[in-house]
């Protein structure tokens, strides 16, 4: 082994693939837990609520606790399409120092409310939606990246895709799940925003 050259067990490889780009089991049971913790506080956050309560609005630049279910069954299949533009792209070779850090970030800036993000007009809300339907076509969507994460066997963390804001940047596939699960439970606290804003209805 030459001088200077990285060690083999960093690099060693499993059914062709390196094993460094492979997800560990914590990293999944990690991503499984945030994914389900996710899902499940959207569904207890709008369970039960009137159809005043489901289209309230603190004003007319907010949004409603169905905007923002909309919302999340709107932006989770292209938030997804980034995992899987992401698989279908070659390894990218600067994979490590690309996305080094980027799952704290990710916690830190999506779970932070203090600074508004409009989003893109595709995945913009336009209201009038009913519960049952905004739900099931969330929950359809976060089935499908469920199922996903506990399958997969797929060399994640060495495929990327690039973010539309450069603060987040080059994320791999691993980061782009993450991605939604951390987008999702900032939409929760946005709900829950909702629920204790004054004039809200009562049940």
């Amino acid at each position: 082994m030459l001088v200077g050259a990285r060690p083999v067990l960093a690099k060693t490889r499993s059914n062709g693939f390196v094993s460094a780009t492979l997800i560990n089991q914590s990293e999944r049971d990690h991503l499984v837990k945030l994914l389900i913790e996710s899902r499940d506080n959207v569904i207890t956050s709008t369970d039960q609520l009137s159809a005043e309560q489901w289209t309230f609005r603190q004003n007319k630049e907010s949004w409603s606790i169905g905007d923002n279910v909309e919302h999340l069954g709107l932006v989770e299949p292209i938030l997804f399409g980034q995992v899987t533009s992401a698989l279908v792209s070659d390894v990218n070779p600067n994979w490590e120092e690309a996305t080094a850090g980027k799952e704290s970030l990710l916690k830190e800036k999506l779970l932070d409310r203090s600074t508004r993000r409009d989003a893109p007009n595709a995945v913009l809300p336009v209201g009038g939606v009913q519960p049952a339907y905004a739900l099931r076509v969330f929950k359809e969507h976060r089935d499908v990246s469920l199922q996903f994460t506990l399958e997969t066997v797929k060399p994640l963390k060495a495929h990327t895709a690039d973010h539309r804001r450069p603060v987040y940047g080059t994320l791999n596939a691993y980061q782009w799940l993450l991605f939604i699960a951390y987008h999702t439970l900032r939409h929760v606290e946005q709900i829950e925003d909702v629920t204790r804003a004054p004039g809200f209805p009562g049940g």
